[in-house]
């Protein structure tokens, strides 16, 4: 049987803390967050290796869904720079894990998730987290609501950000992502000053996509 908080804090010694987490925030929440009850019960037992955990989403032909691995997630956590006061938008919620560790540090998360199926796991996993809101809809239009997020958060590759995501930055506000069309892409910092948005590359990883975030293509003409 698997000892998952050994596993746990092995994690963290091996793939949080050697790749640049000096938060204590970050590591605490990551420390704190049961990742194997976020993973189907049949791959509980890799719920903590250095990789993408797949999951079981309800529409599969939407393309396969995974918890990001942790070394990348725990990356953009520190670009974030949440925070305890920061209103957090994730995009690509899944089963809610990223956004149980952002409750920790943050303070509210709208846990944004297209999949009928994650989204109902993630109301379940995430239930008595009192700062932590579970909306469902298309990833592409944010939480649709009044509300601009100090932080955006992408938990998976986007081929582009979409304008309607970078609308729902407050001034000042950070939206992290990976962003490519390849399996190995860029994660980049979108920070919003002004009404400008300036963009920084901060590191190379290789994520699984999210749908509906594709680059719109170019009609081709005859």
């Amino acid at each position: 049987m698997t000892d998952f908080t050994a596993a746990r804090l092995n994690m963290v010694e091996s793939q949080v803390r050697p790749n640049g987490i000096t938060d204590r925030r970050i590591i605490a929440a990551i420390e704190s967050v049961p990742r194997e009850i976020f993973v189907p019960e049949s791959r509980r037992a890799v719920a903590y290796m250095d990789e993408d955990v797949m999951l079981d989403p309800a529409d599969r032909a939407a393309g396969p869904r995974a918890l990001i691995e942790i070394m990348a997630f725990a990356r953009m956590l520190q670009h974030a720079a949440i925070t305890p006061t920061d209103k957090v938008l994730v995009v690509g919620a899944e089963t809610g894990y990223g956004a149980a560790v952002i409750s920790q540090i943050a303070g509210s998360v709208v846990a944004l998730e297209c999949d009928k199926g994650l989204a109902a796991q993630a109301r379940t996993n995430l239930g008595t987290l009192r700062n932590v809101t579970v909306v469902e809809g298309p990833l592409a239009g944010g939480a649709a609501t009044d509300q601009a997020f100090e932080v955006i958060l992408l938990e998976g590759r986007a081929e582009a950000v979409p304008q309607s995501l970078l609308d729902q930055l407050a001034d000042g506000g950070r939206l992290v992502a990976v962003v490519g069309e390849r399996e190995t892409s860029h994660a980049c910092v979108y920070s919003l000053s002004g009404g400008a948005i300036a963009i920084r590359q901060v590191f190379d990883a290789s994520v699984t996509a999210l749908p509906g975030l594709q680059r719109k293509k170019p009609a081709f003409v005859f």
